[in-house]
């Protein structure tokens, strides 16, 4: 009978040693959106200190690296426990950059708008005009769901106007509750009938983007083998990791921590069963990020 290694594990440290570089998500992980979670940026920078391995935050979020730093130290995360980001939204703006002057419809929060910056597009509010859809997310995700978008959407989906979603993630925590993504509307304008180009976790163009800055950072190529990527976003996180054969640290006590018995004291039963029916794996499970 063969019996498999643990998938719970003490720490970071555990695995430290394993790896050259690491791949961290954000949401979930460093933060709940309200507040940082110490012990997780204290085992970055540990990591760091430790082995002189680089740490690159990879983020689902539709903003520049450097406003996503900036929101990060607002909340209580050092720059000290990382030495890059790379986010969905730098992924989008080169996209977009590409494709050269459009006019775009964005649909999505006032706090994005940073993502446009200096970019050569034209941008309207009449949806009649535009040519092209930018999605960041929910205009208001505090009050409003998919569904109040679904007419909307319809619409644009009858033009035929391809949409490009600049945050991949159906939900996310915002303290002790969870709200709806721009994944979320971009699933929905799919099963509408429309286009949709996802850029960020877990499609290849935001890994290819962080590891290319994780061996610029080392100054020498870093294999994908030398790689941990860690997370909680088991249709983001842990499956772009798995589909870059990027070995991953899964974090239970995220947006899945309902699924897996008590949220710090996580069954590990009930993860590799999940782990199996989405036919996803990790190299190894915690609660929480710790060293």
């Amino acid at each position: 009978m063969t019996v498999s290694a643990p998938l719970l594990v003490d720490g970071l440290r555990a695995l430290a040693p394993s790896y050259k570089g690491i791949l961290c998500d954000v949401w979930g992980v460093l933060h709940n959106g309200v507040a940082a979670f110490e012990d997780a940026h204290k085992a970055l920078r540990k990591y760091r200190d430790e082995t002189g391995g680089k740490v690159v935050l990879i983020t689902n979020a539709p903003r520049p690296a450097k406003q996503v730093g900036e929101m990060l130290a607002s909340l209580g995360v050092p720059e000290e426990a990382y030495d890059g980001i790379v986010t969905s939204g730098d992924v989008t703006r080169s996209v977009l950059e590409a494709q050269g002057t459009k006019t775009l419809l964005h649909i999505g929060p006032n706090r994005d708008q940073p993502l446009y910056w200096n970019l050569e597009a034209t941008f309207t509010q009449n949806d009649d005009e535009a040519d092209a859809i930018s999605c960041t997310g929910l205009t208001d995700d505090e009050t409003e769901t998919p569904d109040d978008y679904r007419d909307r959407l319809q619409k644009l989906v009858d033009r035929k106007l391809p949409m490009i979603c600049a945050n991949p993630d159906i939900v996310v925590e915002r303290g002790d509750r969870l709200v709806w993504c721009a994944g979320a509307l971009a699933r929905l304008y799919e099963d509408l009938g429309g286009e949709v180009a996802i850029l960020g976790k877990p499609h290849g163009p935001i890994y290819k983007a962080a590891l290319d800055r994780l061996s610029e950072l080392a100054g020498t190529t870093i294999a994908k083998e030398d790689v941990l990527a860690v997370g909680d976003g088991l249709p983001t996180d842990i499956r772009g990791a798995v589909s870059q054969d990027i070995d991953v640290l899964f974090i239970t006590a995220g947006i899945h921590a309902s699924d897996f018995g008590p949220s710090d004291d996580p069954e590990e039963h009930l993860i590799r069963r999940r782990l199996t029916e989405e036919g996803l794996r990790a190299r190894a499970a915690l609660p929480r990020l710790w060293w």
